[in-house]
């Protein structure tokens, strides 16, 4: 399994417009072959304190976890859709959406006392 993720920062302005928009956009994710689940996240990146709750004018940092079964189900996203699901936001959006995206593959897990499965991996 692969996770695809996505990281946005979203103007504040647009976030209700574009939080709408990317419901959507990820249930046309789901429904392409080997994409299984997603996790949306809000973004916090200082690791050391808790967050705050967010102004409505700020930025919104938020990510996306895509599981995805296989290299070959995300190279097939790739070379077959990811122009045209990319585009969409870009033509909605503009500038007001940043996006950066990454790939994890995992190496293995650990879980702790809890024999039980705990989570999605």
């Amino acid at each position: 399994m692969l996770i695809y993720e996505v990281n946005l920062t979203v103007d504040g302005e647009i976030a209700p417009r574009y939080s709408t928009w990317l419901r959507e956009h990820v249930r046309e994710m789901l429904a392409l072959d080997g994409f299984e689940a997603a996790v949306w996240f809000n973004r916090h990146d200082d690791g050391d304190t808790v967050p705050e709750d967010e102004d409505a004018t700020d930025p919104r940092e938020w990510t996306l976890h895509y599981q995805v079964r296989d290299r070959d189900a995300l190279q097939a996203y790739f070379d077959e859709h990811a122009d045209e699901m990319r585009r969409e936001g870009v033509e909605k959006f503009g500038d007001h959406v940043d996006t950066h995206h990454r790939i994890f593959e995992q190496k293995r897990l650990f879980q702790g006392r809890r024999k039980e499965d705990t989570g999605p991996l």
